[in-house]
């Protein structure tokens, strides 16, 4: 069920490549959007929805893809999400309109999320219980990529090209990828072919959609806009549904005794955790550099690269740290070790260099490296080859529902505590109104206005609010430590056994 020698090495390397350009869609758009509202004549609204589409449907079909995959083959659907993946970029390079684009997007959103998760179902494929803490620890580092390449790259491009190559970039990734996974990547599925839970299948999705718009919502209005409330509480009613409908169902959706496995239900549910505990991070930073620092997008994205480093240096020997300590310890340090840089950041100041920056957000990355790569780890283990499509759906679908989750939280956090330290005293109503939107419009009514108090109040009212959402993420990392030492094995457990995989070819 393995491949040979060093191919299954190179097909991990084709796979994390596709993924990469997966995620380096996601990061990529945030420097583009001024470009393209020109380009496309975008409003606000068509933006936010270039954005939000594909978050949307990226979550929505992680579940549906899973199945596929288990149904169909899994290097089948990968082959297919890649082909469509590289449709799906030039088309969004060549859209006339906003509504095309946004069109183009949904389509790669569908496509990203069928490479995601067949690439890591192949992980449990490919490679064997006991090689796969180091293959998922590689596939793990090599992903944080996304994070700084996307910005730097993206900034490059539009700087020097026609925007447009900021997504026909992925069509040489996409064309690499397909032919690799044609090459290297066996071909497997579940030997009792899942049936297709068309209930399962609806309630799932429309339930992530729209729990996952609501949170984007929340995120641009607040907790307490009903705009967020209304789509978080229908969608948090359907998935109860969905979960419902599944332990009556004869052949559901999600195996539910894949959650009877201790090792498998924390490890996806602390992965998560320390995303939220990360997110604080990643919200807020690049606002830091921009608004407070000064630096332009692709700068910005250099100065996330100590993160970064972190993240690698922490993942890569992770497997090794966890054979000799267990993961229960491993992920309980990582936490800790999360949490400590989270502490050291919340004392920043607006005085603060970017060497001192560069010490804790390291110190952030190599914990959440430890934490994800062996909470992963522990998930994969315990996770049966004939399920390990949609088993490898049930993480990324909470990895991706993640995102908006903690960036609400996160950005209420920071909003809260930004608005509450501005001194606005004898600011018009309409000025003090657009101050308090966030702090690029407060930084630029202070530079309208010439008012170095206003300026200095934006400044230090903003870093005092990244303070606070670093200390959120710190509880986060506490919560995560605390959920290791209660609930992870103390030793890695044996490989789950199961049905045995239909016959495979290494190749074709």
């Amino acid at each position: 069920m393995t491949g040979t020698g060093n191919r299954k090495w190179w097909a991990l390397g084709a796979l994390t490549l596709s993924v990469l350009a997966v995620g380096l869609d996601g990061t990529i758009l945030s420097v583009a959007l001024p470009t393209l509202a020109n380009s496309l004549h975008a409003t606000e609204s068509d933006l936010q929805w270039f954005s939000s589409g594909y978050l949307l449907v990226l979550a929505a079909a992680m579940l549906p893809a899973g199945l596929l995959g288990d149904r169909f083959g899994r290097k089948t659907v990968m082959l297919a999400s890649l082909a469509l993946f590289g449709a799906g970029s030039a088309a969004c390079a060549y859209a006339p309109s906003a509504g095309w684009f946004i069109a183009a997007r949904v389509v790669l959103g569908v496509a990203g999320s069928g490479v995601v998760v067949m690439a890591l179902s192949a992980l449990t494929v490919l490679f064997t219980p006991e090689e796969r803490p180091r293959a998922v620890s590689i596939w793990a580092a090599a992903n944080f990529l996304a994070l700084p390449i996307g910005p730097i790259l993206g900034g490059w491009l539009l700087t020097n090209f026609w925007w447009g190559w900021v997504f026909l970039m992925n069509v040489p990734v996409a064309l690499i990828g397909l032919v690799a996974g044609f090459a290297l990547v066996p071909q497997s599925r579940s030997p009792e072919r899942p049936g297709l839970d068309l209930v399962g299948v609806l309630s799932s999705s429309a339930g992530l959609a729209v729990v996952t718009y609501g949170l984007i919502e929340a995120g641009v209005n607040g907790w307490t806009d009903p705009a967020a409330l209304v789509p978080i509480g229908a969608g948090l009613v359907i998935l109860v549904a969905f979960f419902l409908w599944e332990r009556r169902v004869a052949e559901p959706l999600i195996d539910l005794s894949l959650f009877r496995s201790r090792p498998f239900t924390w490890g996806v549910l602390l992965a998560a955790t320390g995303g939220l505990a990360m997110i604080g991070v990643l919200f807020a930073l690049p606002q830091y550099f921009q608004a407070i620092l000064g630096t332009d997008a692709m700068g910005s994205g250099a100065r996330l690269l100590p993160l970064i480093g972190g993240l690698i240096l922490g993942a890569v020997p992770s497997d090794r740290v966890a054979r000799r300590l267990g993961p229960k310890f491993t992920v309980a340090i990582g936490f800790a070790v999360l949490g400590i840089g989270t502490v050291i950041g919340a004392t920043t100041t607006v005085a603060s260099g970017t060497g001192f920056v560069a010490i804790w957000t390291a110190i952030i990355g190599f914990g959440m490296g430890i934490v994800f790569a062996t909470a992963a780890s522990a998930a994969l283990v315990e996770l049966p080859a004939e399920r390990s499509g949609v088993g490898a759906a049930v993480m990324q679908a909470l990895q991706k529902v993640g995102g908006p989750f903690g960036a609400a939280i996160m950005g209420s956090v920071l909003s809260t505590t930004y608005q509450g330290a501005l001194h606005l005293t004898g600011l018009p109503p309409a000025a003090a109104g657009a101050v308090k939107t966030s702090v690029f419009g407060g930084l630029a009514i202070a530079h309208r206005l010439g008012s170095a108090t206003l300026l200095d109040s934006v400044r230090s009212s903003f870093v005092q609010g990244m303070d606070a959402a670093l200390i959120a993420s710190t509880a986060i990392a506490v919560a995560g430590l605390l959920l290791a030492l209660a609930f992870l094995p103390l030793r890695a457990p044996a490989p789950r056994t199961g049905a045995k995989e239909e016959p495979i070819a290494v190749a074709g």
